[in-house]
């Protein structure tokens, strides 16, 4: 049970794969404009490192130390084809908005790295555990930069969320700012790099005081035995 916890927090906190590792963040840059465009993306690659890692540690002994990283693309690959497919099939305005970038899931560093490092040495519960937590945290980190540069650079949240969860959720939108003639740095691509460097700083912050040892209290209390 312990292992698990270490592995959520590994994948949610500890080792984010956008705020510590720095992986994928071409993907994490480009379309992290709104809360619903970084779910998206989010998502699919949480599905791919869950499918992946899956598959990987169940072939782990089956597969040859010399062709493991070809095999490892290949089965990649043929999920984010699926995926992307099944994408293309049921949500397809927000595929064509994402674009090149499902596809592109296949060249996620955090991807190939999960299925060598830790899948093809982990049982599959762990495995499983690990694709869930990192694809998580990586979404995490997408939906919160996405909000960021949204509510700043057009003051809504959730705006075109019936891009993903049908006609019923256009009520969605959230107006934070109302009247607000929006911000248009944040939503260019040098605002993905200032939202996404003082997301790093806050949580490096968050970090250095979670490490601040507490003030121990020192009991000046007298045995009268000893007195």
């Amino acid at each position: 049970m312990n292992s698990y916890k270490h592995i959520l927090k590994n994948g949610l906190w500890d080792n984010n794969q956008a705020f510590v590792a720095l992986l994928g963040l071409c993907p994490l840059l480009a379309v992290s404009n709104t809360v619903i465009n970084g779910l998206g993306l989010g998502l699919a690659t949480t599905l791919t490192l869950i499918l992946s890692n899956s598959i990987v540690s169940i072939i782990r002994h089956q597969v040859g130390t010399e062709i493991r990283l070809p095999v490892f693309v290949l089965i990649i690959a043929s999920i984010v084809t699926a995926i992307e497919l099944a994408m293309n099939a049921f949500f397809y305005e927000l595929y064509l908005i994402l674009g090149i970038f499902i596809p592109l899931i296949v060249t996620n560093c955090s991807i190939i790295g999960r299925a060598e490092a830790f899948a093809s040495k982990i049982p599959f519960s762990s495995s499983f555990l690990d694709g869930l937590a990192m694809g998580l945290g990586f979404t995490a980190a997408l939906v919160t930069l996405g909000a960021v540069r949204e509510v700043l650079g057009s003051g809504t949240l959730l705006a075109n969320a019936h891009l993903m969860f049908g006609d019923s959720a256009k009520d969605m939108v959230i107006y934070v700012m109302r009247d607000y003639e929006g911000f248009l740095l944040a939503i260019l691509p040098p605002g993905a790099f200032i939202g996404l460097g003082l997301l790093i700083a806050l949580k490096n912050i968050i970090d250095k005081r979670l490490a601040k040892p507490k003030t121990q209290t020192v009991n000046f209390s007298i045995d009268p035995e000893k007195a």
